[in-house]
């Protein structure tokens, strides 16, 4: 496990204004995409043909904006973020919600066929 180690984190947003989110499959909870760069987010786009209408961008550094985001995601069955997932590979890093805060960062691994 390591900290989070970006000034920015950059958010999908779908036609309705909600983040999108993705839930394994058997899981209660989901996490929200957020990516390190724009780039990468761009490059997650074009990879899975996620339909998106908006990239939104998030100051780490500033924790009224985080505590704002992290109640707001926990209104929906959302418990953390999978930063930085590659599509193809479905390697990303999990940071946890701790409170109203960011928390570790965890690498983990996606199996084909396990989302929603």
């Amino acid at each position: 496990m390591s900290s989070l180690d970006c000034a920015e984190l950059h958010f999908l947003l779908d036609r309705s204004g909600a983040i999108i989110a993705f839930q394994e499959k058997e899981r209660a909870w989901a996490g929200a995409l957020a990516f390190s760069s724009e780039e990468l987010a761009r490059r997650f786009i074009a990879s899975s043909n996620l339909e998106v209408a908006e990239i939104v961008t998030l100051e780490v550094a500033d924790p009224t904006a985080v505590s704002a985001l992290i109640a707001s995601l926990k209104k929906r069955p959302i418990r953390c973020l999978l930063l930085d997932l590659d599509y193809r590979s479905g390697a990303y890093q999990q940071v946890d919600f701790v409170g109203d805060r960011l928390g570790e960062v965890t690498p983990r691994q996606l199996t084909p066929g396990s989302g929603s």
